[in-house]
């Protein structure tokens, strides 16, 4: 019995100190923010008819491949998938994604390294949309002396493993520039950002004002091409925009997957009024 006791002694002992752990990790990250207080965006893809705004994933597209691509990559993705169905450069007129004329263009501007298939010899050759994004270093150690010893975090899922989803990443991208707490001692190479869990991170602030210049995006609206005026690329602007790429990158299939629940959901209920009518029919001279 003493035994069974100090078994759920030291059990009781263990969870108080992760509990405490926890509790202390959340307590330092909330005294690095400050006053800092989390910004909730309306996101277009929440909600169970959500879905995603194209222009925006469009913009976004853009920002990952002129800002974020210097350093984070897209291991998940393959270009074809930016025109599949539900993609942001997704076309009736091409249900082979292979054959957009977008997709091939995004994907020649960029470099992949392949293997003569007559030499053995490493070469580089335009992208195709059936490959998959590049790496953007060769190995973890070459990605950590390019980045003062910061391991740069893959990007193609980054919305789904982040606790708080989209409004974090927005976040964290637009909040710089605030003091740091004076208890908070940054060492070379760190920047404070209050979003961060214990406020100081490794990347410096990736975007400012007008960084780049949006492109002017085309639009097929039943059959007319209509031109969205590029907006001004202001850093809220630009964090939106990348926020709704990586949000669909890292749930490409989420508005199919929504329609076939929708779908499922009236069958479901058409199913059910059935049943019920048939027990009431089959039933109606049994008493109960």
């Amino acid at each position: 019995m003493k035994l069974t006791i100090n078994k759920i002694a030291l059990a009781l002992s263990a969870f108080a100190v992760l509990a405490s752990t926890s509790v202390f990790g959340v307590s330092y990250a909330a005294g690095a923010k400050s006053e800092y207080k989390m910004e909730h965006v309306h996101w277009h893809f929440n909600g169970p008819r959500g879905s995603y705004d194209r222009a925006a994933v469009q913009r976004g597209y853009q920002v990952y491949r002129e800002i974020c691509s210097a350093c984070h990559a897209l291991d998940y993705l393959s270009f074809r998938h930016l025109g599949d169905k539900g993609g942001p450069y997704y076309d009736k007129a091409y249900k082979n994604p292979n054959d957009n004329p977008y997709v091939k263009a995004f994907a020649a501007d960029w470099t992949i390294k392949d293997i003569d298939s007559e030499t053995g010899d490493v070469i580089e050759r335009p992208g195709t949309p059936a490959d998959k994004f590049p790496s953007i270093f060769d190995n973890d150690a070459a990605a950590r002396a390019s980045n003062g010893g910061a391991l740069p975090p893959d990007l193609s899922v980054i919305v789904a493993a982040r606790g708080g989803g989209a409004d974090y990443v927005y976040n964290l991208l637009t909040a710089y520039g605030l003091d740091a707490p004076k208890d908070l001692k940054l060492t070379g190479g760190l920047y404070y950002n209050p979003v961060m869990e214990g406020g100081a991170i490794a990347m410096a602030p990736p975007l400012a004002d007008e960084l780049i210049e949006y492109a002017p995006i085309e639009v097929n609206d039943h059959g007319t091409i209509k031109t969205i005026p590029a907006p001004v690329a202001t850093v809220e602007q630009m964090a939106k925009d990348v926020t709704e790429f990586l949000a669909w990158s890292a749930d490409p299939k989420m508005e199919q997957r929504k329609s076939l629940g929708f779908a499922t959901m009236i069958y479901l209920l058409i199913l059910s009024v059935l049943l019920y009518f048939s027990y009431k029919a089959v039933w109606r001279d049994v008493e109960h």
